[in-house]
Formats: C-alpha cells, sequence, structure tokens
C-alpha cells in the first residue's frame, strides 16, 4: 500500500501547483509502464498551461501522445485503451468542452462496471482544467462539476492546494475507476509544500484547512484562499470561522463535515458554480437530512450567479463569489438562528 504521511511541514520544499500535478504524472509514468497520457498540446510543446513540460522528452511520444482537437476522439481513444486494461490520463484542455465527449464520460465510462457486472474496469484519468484564470469569458470559464457529480459512476476531485493535487491525482491515477479530476487555472501558479516522496491523498477525506468555532465555511478549488482571506477578515470583528474543503465531491466526507458542524454548529457552503443546482444545494440537502441536529442557524450558500461567466472583468467580478460576498454571507449566518 502507498504509504500516507502527515500534511507537510513549511520545511519541506515549495513546488507550483502545476508542478506538483506534472510530478506526480511524470512518477506515476515511471512507477506503471502502461500508462499513457494523451490530450491536446500536451507532448512536445508540454500543454497550454505547461502541466506536461519535459514528459514527452523522458517517456516519448508512445506514452506522452498528442491528440487533434477532438475531446470525443480523445476521450473515446482513451475509453478504448482504458477497457483494453491500459490506464490513461486525459487532459481536457478546457473543461467546457468535455460537453463535446459527454457520451464517452457519462454514458459510457460511469456505466461500463455497472452494465457488464463488475467483470471491467475503467481505469481512466480525465483532468479537468476548470474556472475563471479572469476575462477568460463565457465558454472557456465554466465550472461544470455538479454535472459529473450527478452521474453515477464517476468519482470527481477537487484540488485546491499543491499537496493535495500531487496526492490527489496519485490516488486517481491508481484508482480503477474513471476519476474526474478538476484543477483550477488560477492556482496553477499557487505554491506550497509537498513531500519529494511518494504519497497519496484518500479519495473522500476531507481537510480541515483553518480551524474556528463559531461557523463552517465549506469551500474547495479556487474558493479556498478565498474564503481563508474570508475568515482573517472577520475574525477582526470575533468571529472564529472553520474553513473546510471536501477535496473530493464523489465521494464526500460525510463524517468530516459532520465533526466540523459539531464544532461551530453553522454552514456556508461557498463554490464558483452558478447557486442554482449546484454542488452546495446537494451539500445542503445532506446536512438537512443527516446534521439537522447540529444547526444553529438556516445553511447559507455563496455561489456564482445563474448567468453566464462574461468577459468584462468588471463584470466578472460581480458575477462569480468574492472575499467580499464571503464576509456576507458568514455574518448573515452568525446573525440568524440561535446564540
Amino acid at each position: 500500500m502507498t504509504p500516507r504521511r502527515p500534511e507537510p511541514q513549511a520545511a519541506d520544499r515549495q513546488l507550483s501547483y502545476a508542478a506538483a500535478i506534472r510530478e506526480a504524472l511524470e512518477e506515476e509514468l515511471a512507477r506503471d509502464p502502461a500508462l499513457l497520457l494523451l490530450g491536446e498540446d500536451i507532448g512536445e510543446p508540454g500543454g497550454v498551461f505547461g502541466v506536461t513540460q519535459g514528459l514527452w522528452q523522458r517517456f516519448g511520444p508512445h506514452r506522452v501522445l498528442d491528440t487533434p482537437i477532438s475531446e470525443a476522439a480523445i476521450v473515446g481513444t482513451a475509453l478504448g485503451a482504458a477497457l483494453a486494461g491500459i490506464p490513461v490520463v486525459v487532459e481536457i484542455m478546457f473543461g467546457d468542452f468535455a460537453t463535446l465527449a459527454m457520451d464517452q464520460i457519462v454514458n459510457q465510462a460511469a456505466k461500463l462496471r455497472y452494465m457488464t457486472g463488475g467483470q471491467v474496469n475503467v481505469p481512466l484519468v480525465i483532468r479537468m482544467v476548470t474556472g475563471t484564470a479572469g476575462a477568460t469569458a463565457a465558454q472557456h470559464s465554466q465550472s461544470l462539476e455538479a454535472w459529473f457529480t450527478h452521474t453515477p459512476g464517476l468519482k470527481v476531485v477537487t484540488a485546491a492546494t499543491p499537496y493535495d493535487a500531487k496526492g490527489l491525482l496519485k490516488a486517481a491515477i491508481r484508482d480503477p475507476d474513471p476519476v474526474l479530476f478538476f484543477e483550477h487555472k488560477l492556482l496553477y501558479t499557487s505554491r506550497g509544500a509537498v513531500p519529494a516522496s511518494d504519497y497519496t491523498v484518500s479519495l473522500g477525506s476531507g481537510r480541515v484547512v483553518r480551524e474556528g468555532t463559531d461557523v463552517t465555511v465549506l469551500a474547495y478549488l479556487a474558493m479556498v484562499p478565498r474564503a481563508l482571506a474570508a475568515a482573517e477578515a472577520v475574525a477582526a470583528e470575533g468571529i472564529s470561522v472553520e474553513v473546510w474543503d471536501p477535496r473530493s465531491l464523489v465521494p464526500f466526507d460525510r463524517a468530516g463535515l459532520r465533526r466540523s458542524l459539531a464544532r461551530t454548529g453553522r454552514l456556508v457552503i461557498v463554490h464558483e458554480a452558478p447557486r442554482r443546482a449546484g454542488f452546495g444545494a446537494e451539500v445542503a440537502a445532506l446536512v438537512a437530512e443527516e446534521c439537522f441536529d447540529l444547526l444553529r442557524a438556516p445553511i447559507v450558500r455563496v455561489a456564482g450567479l445563474n448567468a453566464p461567466v462574461p468577459y468584462a472583468p468588471e463584470l466578472e467580478d460581480a458575477v462569480l463569489p468574492g472575499e467580499a460576498r464571503i464576509v456576507q454571507g458568514i455574518r448573515a449566518v452568525m446573525a440568524a438562528g440561535r446564540p
């Protein structure tokens, strides 16, 4: 079994989020000679975001394969290889265009283990580049994770730190079933401590990012640093915020969230995707069903507006949740309910 190790200390080396993902891919390519990578421009150029730089040069074009600009062809080819027992990691350059491969993802990859009575597995990881990087407009800025959490048979991972990105991706690659691995554009240059040793982060294990006693703020991907900034802002008002990152949406760490709510009794859910039918609605329903006894106030959701993501930066800021709106949500949940 792959060793797990404690969260890194400040003395550990620092890597960017992109470098941590690259290191995970490099180590897994070296560990498993059958593993393949597929995607647009991931070969000699090293990917549009530079995540796969150097892998084509080390492992060759027969294992790091550049593909035509066809998400359907990329995922379809990877799915066929996975059914033949060859593990594959696919890069979807912009997750918005996973729509072109939806049949392969939700009708085929997600269902085949069930439809064959467990006779086949689909060792396929689809890396989805998600969210906005600032003015990337309506067709390159979406956060579509809720679409896939709705589909039985898929695991959905959301890494927010370099440590989690490396450990979760390695766990996803070693998983026998299809995993959608969401990477946020704004996080690629963020840095953090990452062990050089082999380690994994279990899928379905949430993490307390910041301890607190008054309110739990659930956040994932690029909303984690914004939630931390909001928590610092309200600390001056005497509000103690616990920031909790689920790290994977499917499987979801229900016990971890319950432990956090047992400490705080209040919940603010933050995500970049539109509020309507977003993953926050699922969490709110889950908490109402299983943790209602712990709540001292109604749940508050802070999410993207029900609108396409605008190109104009000023309008984009209005649509997507920022620190100010998270602060408002925290104040609202503190003002409602029981002391």
